[in-house]
């Protein structure tokens, strides 16, 4: 996953930005690291940064009652463009052939969806 923070790159007035956290619950360890696998390996990451969905990190969730659990979190100028970035992120042929594969297939047994908007007195 992403060793680091990284800050995102919008130009958008603050109140305008949308902040998107992922959570992707698995019904095992094994489901978990295979979820990982796709995330890391597979493309997954690779794929977001290509597409430009600035990325402020990637992780597991060490602790609590939703484990195992790969969370993320990304950012965008505002809803249209993050809907747009979905879009264009579903669309591609990238992500068709990696979710298609057998061996990626039903390693999330729920998934949770935050947005978000940074407060007036955030730095980004």
């Amino acid at each position: 996953m992403a060793p680091t923070l990284e800050l995102p790159i919008l130009t958008a007035p603050l109140s305008e930005r949308v902040y998107e956290l992922r959570s992707y619950e698995s019904a095992s360890d094994n489901l978990f690291k295979n979820k990982v696998e796709m995330f890391n390996e597979g493309g997954e990451v690779a794929l977001f940064k290509s597409l430009g969905f600035n990325a402020i990190f990637y992780g597991e969730v060490v602790a609590g009652a939703k484990m195992p659990n790969l969370m993320y979190m990304t950012s965008f100028n505002n809803m249209n463009d993050r809907n747009a970035h979905w879009e264009i992120f579903r669309n591609d042929p990238v992500w068709k052939e990696l979710s298609s594969k057998a061996g990626y297939q039903h390693n999330v047994s729920k998934s949770e969806i935050i947005l978000t908007h940074p407060a007036a007195y955030s730095d980004y």
